[in-house]
C-alpha cells in the first residue's frame, strides 16, 4: 500500500471543492482512495463562524453535539456516533475563526467519488473525509474517518479461522479509520498544507453503496462502557 500527500495552496471559505481537487489530482487510477481533510470540506460549505465569544462557542458546541460534558480541558461530546472534543469545532488553522465539521461527511464523500469516477472512467474508487481525534488514555492524535464512500469500512473476520484453525467470534477490522490514520500521519496537523492524499493498493472491498452505520456501536453495548461508568 502506498500513500502520497499533496501540498496545496490555502483553501478559502466558499470555494468550489471539486474544482480545487481537480488541480491536484490530474489522474486517479483504478482502486485508488482519495483522502480529503474535513476542514476544506467544511470551508467549501461555509461552515465557519467568526468573532465568537466563549459563551457563543459553548452554544455552538452544544448545538453541534448529541451529548456534551464539560471537562478541565474541553467539552467531551458525541457527534454522529463518534466521541470527540468540542463536537469537532476547531480553531486550528482557522485564522481566528471557528470551523465546524461538514454537514454530512458521507454525502460529501459520495459526491466527490461520483465526480472523479466519471471524470476518469473508474469502476472502483474510494473517498475518505478525515478528521483528528484523541484516544482515551493515549497521548497525541490519530486520524478518523468522518465519512467515506466506495468501499466497506468494516472487514469482518468472524467465522474465519486464525493460524491455529480456531474460528474468530468477535474480530473485525475498522478499515476506514485505519486508512484515515495512515493518511493523516502523512498529511500532517500543522503548517504542512497537505489537506489531500491518495492511497493506492489498499486492502479493501469496494462497493457502490456503504452502510454509514456499520462502524457505530450503541453506547450501552460498548466494551469500555463498564470501565468508564466506574469513574465519577
Amino acid at each position: 500500500m502506498k500513500i502520497k500527500a499533496s501540498k496545496t495552496r490555502i483553501f478559502k471559505p466558499g470555494e468550489n471543492l471539486l474544482f480545487f481537487l481537480e488541480k491536484y489530482f490530474l489522474c486517479l487510477a483504478e482502486g485508488d482512495i482519495l483522502v480529503v481533510t474535513s476542514k476544506i470540506v467544511a470551508l467549501a460549505e461555509n461552515r465557519v463562524v467568526k468573532n465568537v465569544s466563549d459563551k457563543q462557542k459553548r452554544e455552538i458546541i452544544n448545538s453541534e453535539s448529541e451529548f456534551q460534558m464539560e471537562t478541565k480541558y474541553v467539552y467531551l461530546t458525541i457527534k454522529e456516533g463518534i466521541v470527540m472534543a468540542n463536537a469537532g469545532v476547531d480553531e486550528s488553522n482557522a485564522n481566528g475563526d471557528l470551523i465546524l465539521l461538514p454537514k454530512d461527511s458521507f454525502l460529501s464523500a459520495a459526491k466527490i467519488r461520483n465526480h472523479f469516477r466519471r471524470k476518469f472512467s473508474l469502476k472502483n474508487l474510494g473517498v475518505i473525509i478525515t478528521d483528528s481525534r484523541v484516544m482515551p488514555l493515549r497521548s497525541g492524535i490519530t486520524g478518523v474517518a468522518l465519512g467515506y464512500a466506495g468501499f466497506h469500512g468494516l472487514k469482518d473476520y468472524r467465522q474465519e479461522e486464525d493460524i491455529f484453525g480456531r474460528p474468530f467470534h468477535f474480530s473485525s477490522v475498522d478499515m476506514a479509520d485505519s486508512l484515515a490514520t495512515a493518511a493523516v500521519l502523512l498529511m500532517g496537523e500543522g503548517a504542512e498544507r497537505q489537506p489531500v492524499a491518495v492511497i493506492s493498493g489498499a486492502p479493501v472491498s469496494y462497493c457502490n453503496k456503504v452502510n454509514k452505520n456499520e462502524l457505530r456501536i450503541d453506547i450501552r453495548d460498548d466494551m469500555y462502557g463498564p470501565l468508564f461508568r466506574k469513574f465519577k
